[in-house]
């Protein structure tokens, strides 16, 4: 990644506005700056949110509260704790999340 154009900044993620996403069962509650090409989002999941697709977007992912279960679609499973992330590749390994308590992220994309 290489980030090019955007000067020194500070952002007040409570002063984001939010947007909500369904998922097939609970929502996510976006907060998002968008910077050039890229992405920065800080997304809360309610309690028992599944997301409504397979995603084939690269990210960078950091837990920051909660639990988050990650489904590749071979099947296998990850699940990130608060301390936790992972990377992914855009059209590398379609992937999906789901959590029971609930969880807020950090996510580069």
């Amino acid at each position: 990644m290489q980030i090019d154009d955007i000067p020194f900044g500070v952002t007040d993620w409570s002063a984001v506005e939010q947007t909500e996403h369904a998922g097939i069962r609970g929502k996510a509650l976006w907060r998002t700056r968008n910077f050039g090409r890229l992405r920065v989002r800080m997304v809360e999941y309610t309690p028992g949110y599944l997301a409504d697709h397979w995603c084939k977007k690269g990210h960078i992912l950091l837990c920051i509260e909660g639990e988050l279960h990650t489904e590749l679609e071979d099947g296998r499973t990850f699940v990130l704790k608060p301390g936790m992330s992972y990377q992914v590749a855009d059209n590398a390994e379609p992937h999906r999340s789901f959590t029971e308590t609930g969880a807020r992220l950090f996510i580069v994309d």
